[in-house]
């Protein structure tokens, strides 16, 4: 299949490249309509409780949603702001789709005592259509926030929900513009040539529109969740570049040996293109466990990550290649010394210069020298790192993840600063149906840690109780009144939703399924392993390895932004929780990654293990050729996550700290001394497999075809 790629790339290379152009004016032209189609909730679970018990809520209520303004001036009863705010109420009760505006003035509890502030809810009529909804929530915000007489702010509801999609899409926006350029530089700095730099940016950009034009084909069928062009954008700009830099480091390798260029493009898809398809192949299974889940959420996510990455691997494939055989003649080989580049100023300019890769083959020499120092060394540094992880608690999270510079934060602060506490927390919502028992309501308006109750008897004789709990709206008083309910009822017609429900159900959803997922992962990852290297034990190693990093990465996120150290350096703060959109997407993501980063690594020591047969030079050769690639390629990614971390929305904050945190730990600590100790521990025992098995892989698996120029190997140092 490979060779066929690379004849296909030389023969008709204006016919491949033609062909991506097009999916490219596709993706851009159609595929963007996607945004179009996007969902910001992420805490409903089809078929649960809460969405069921919200749905006959529903059709039981004549009203709909709702959302608030809040007005505040030195004093919010002067004339002026009375007239102001008097006209722009009535204005609002006669727009479309409105059910009902209180006066703030004449309604109790909605001017604060100090006189300095004053509320406005807005309750929405009930059996909207999404449209009719957003056009009516838009004009009623729109003409509030006329009044001038005092500093407005709108929020809540269905207008949170899209406040903080909306800021969402503005930090990611930040971050390309702030990293596609830097990208470019160091892509500069490592190929010391434009056309060589270019490439990985060009497969980029072919790779991210065609995962939108897929993401749109999807969301004809299921719901797209705006966080999931946040991962196209972060994965398909840092995949891009990993499988481009690959092949083009490896495609100047194979220039040095030859000067025909079909033949190098041949060799380098031959090597590294076999690298390339197993890591896609890797990283796409790590996220397919999000479709397991039943969450519109997660499963877009993994849609949107498994499209991006099958498309990054093909343009690496099939578009590079074809790129490579057009231009490939242009681009220096490895060791040029050509004095032509302006750009190469930093590189040796003697012949006494140190060989390619001498410094990551002297840290695989440490490691291989003390295996067990280095290996119980780092993984006791990565086991205490990870230590935080075990107390991560998420939650849904409110309008404390959003800068204080936007609307819907200086609602929430001037609310907690002139209000009560507990004024503008969604209440726990109870359907208690006919047939219950008398005591029921009683029974359950006694349960602890409710601030107020409110009930009333719906059309069908239910009772809705609205109990406002202590503390946050998803806090750990919530979510605990949410069980204590569920508890009590027994075999009582009594539901429960609301948000502190949402969170409880999904909770439920993860502990369900999460299990069956990260099973069916890792037994498809332990195949698609044993496939690419031919041994039992190296697969048991990486993910062990792998999983060490990932915790390492997600302890200090939940260090960091669950308990509240240092997050003000990064403009955050700590909330007692993690956004659940973090965790989830931290872990498929970085999980992916830190494969791909042990399959470059093993792709060299496999090579070196097939040329000598000695497992020590297939660590140092094995390191000291992968090494400049996966410390490259580590550097952009963290370059592109980082960027994520300059915008103050929260969970993007968590996202970027937890995948940069988790590129460059494993990049480093990980592949650079762990990977090399624990393969000398192993000695030649990591490339066993049982003789049936080994004949299987040499009859099934999938392999480069062998060098017709094998690269010379220094044998490692015998062992002290």
């Amino acid at each position: 299949m490979l060779a066929a790629l690379a004849r296909a790339a030389t023969r008709r290379p204006r016919t491949v490249v033609l062909i991506w152009l097009l999916l490219l004016v596709l993706g851009l032209g159609f595929g963007t309509r996607v945004f179009g189609d996007l969902t910001s909730s992420v805490e409903d679970v089809p078929g649960s409780e809460s969405v069921v018990t919200e749905e006959r809520l529903a059709e039981l209520t004549p009203e709909g949603e709702d959302f608030n303004a809040v007005v505040s001036a030195s004093a919010v009863e002067t004339p002026q702001l009375r007239a102001q705010v008097g006209d722009a109420v009535t204005d609002v009760r006669k727009q479309p789709g409105i059910a009902e505006v209180p006066d703030p003035y004449t309604t109790r509890g909605l001017v604060a005592q100090d006189s300095k502030a004053l509320l406005i809810p807005v309750v929405l009529k009930g059996g909207l259509d999404d449209d009719a909804e957003e056009e009516a929530v838009g004009d009623a915000a729109d003409r509030l926030r006329e009044i001038s007489a005092g500093e407005v702010a709108v929020s809540g509801g269905p207008l949170l929900g899209e406040q903080m999609g909306g800021r969402a899409q503005e930090d990611v926006a930040q971050a390309e513009l702030i990293t596609l350029p830097a990208v470019l530089v160091v892509l500069l700095l490592i190929f010391g040539g434009l056309r060589a730099a270019g490439l990985p940016l060009l497969v980029t950009v072919s790779g991210v529109a065609g995962a939108f034009l897929t993401l749109y084909g999807f969301s004809q069928f299921t719901e797209i969740s705006v966080y999931a062009v946040q991962i196209v954008t972060m994965l398909g700009l840092g995949l891009a570049v990993d499988y481009a830099l690959l092949m083009v480091i490896r495609f100047r390798e194979e220039r040095g040996k030859t000067d025909d260029v079909a033949r190098a493009v041949h060799a380098t898809v031959a090597r590294a293109g076999r690298t390339v398809l197993f890591s896609g192949l890797t990283v796409a299974i790590s996220l397919s466990g999000l479709v397991w889940f039943p969450s519109p959420f997660l499963r877009s996510m993994g849609l949107a990550a498994g499209a991006v990455v099958v498309v990054d691997m093909l343009a690496a494939l099939t578009l590079l290649p074809a790129l490579l055989a057009l231009f490939g003649g242009k681009i220096a080989p490895a060791g040029s010394k050509s004095r032509t580049s302006k750009l190469t100023w930093w590189r040796a300019k003697s012949d006494q210069a140190p060989e390619p890769g001498a410094f990551f083959a002297r840290l695989a020499l440490f490691s291989a020298r003390r295996p067990l120092a280095v290996t119980t060394t780092v993984v006791a540094v990565l086991t205490l790192l990870a230590l935080p992880a075990f107390g991560m608690r998420i939650n849904i999270g409110d309008a404390r993840q959003l800068p204080h510079d936007t609307e819907a934060r200086q609602l929430y602060d001037t609310v907690r600063e002139h209000y009560p506490a507990g004024t503008d927390t969604d209440p726990v919502q109870v359907l208690i149906g006919p047939g219950a028992e008398p005591d029921c309501e009683d029974k359950i308006r006694a349960l602890p840690g409710i601030r107020a109750a409110d009930g009333e008897r719906l059309s069908d004789g239910t009772i809705l109780l609205e109990l406002t709990p202590t503390g946050s709206v998803d806090g750990p008083t919530a979510t605990r009144l949410v069980e204590q309910v569920r508890d009590l009822r027994g075999d009582e017609p009594v539901r429960v939703t609301g948000n502190a429900a949402s969170l409880v159900d999904f909770r439920s959803m993860l502990a369900e399924r999460a299990p069956w997922a990260v099973l069916t992962v890792l037994v498809a990852l332990f195949g698609l392993l044993f496939a690419f290297t031919g041994s039992l034990l190296l697969p048991l190693r990486t993910l062990v390895t792998t999983l060490l990093s990932l915790g390492a990465a997600l302890g200090v996120v939940v260090w960091v932004f669950q308990d509240g150290h240092l997050a003000g350096l990064l403009g955050g703060e700590g909330l007692g929780a993690l956004s659940l959109t973090a965790p989830p997407l931290i872990i498929a993501i970085a999980f992916g990654l830190a494969m791909d980063y042990e399959l470059f690594i093993l792709s060299r020591m496999r090579e070196t293990w097939l040329e000598t047969g000695d497992h020590r030079a297939a660590v140092v050769e094995g390191l000291r050729r992968s090494g400049r690639v996966v410390s490259c390629a580590a550097l952009l990614l963290a370059i592109v996550f980082g960027g994520f971390m300059t915008g103050g929305f929260s969970p993007i904050l968590q996202i970027g700290l937890g995948l940069t945190l988790a590129v460059l730990i494993d990049a480093t600590v990980v592949r650079m001394f762990l990977v090399p100790a624990t393969m000398t521990l192993l000695g030649r025992r990591a490339w066993w497999a049982p003789p049936r098995l080994r004949r299987m892989h040499e009859r099934y698996g999938l392999r480069e075809e062998p060098s017709d120029d094998p690269v010379p190997v220094r044998q490692a140092p015998p062992s002290p």
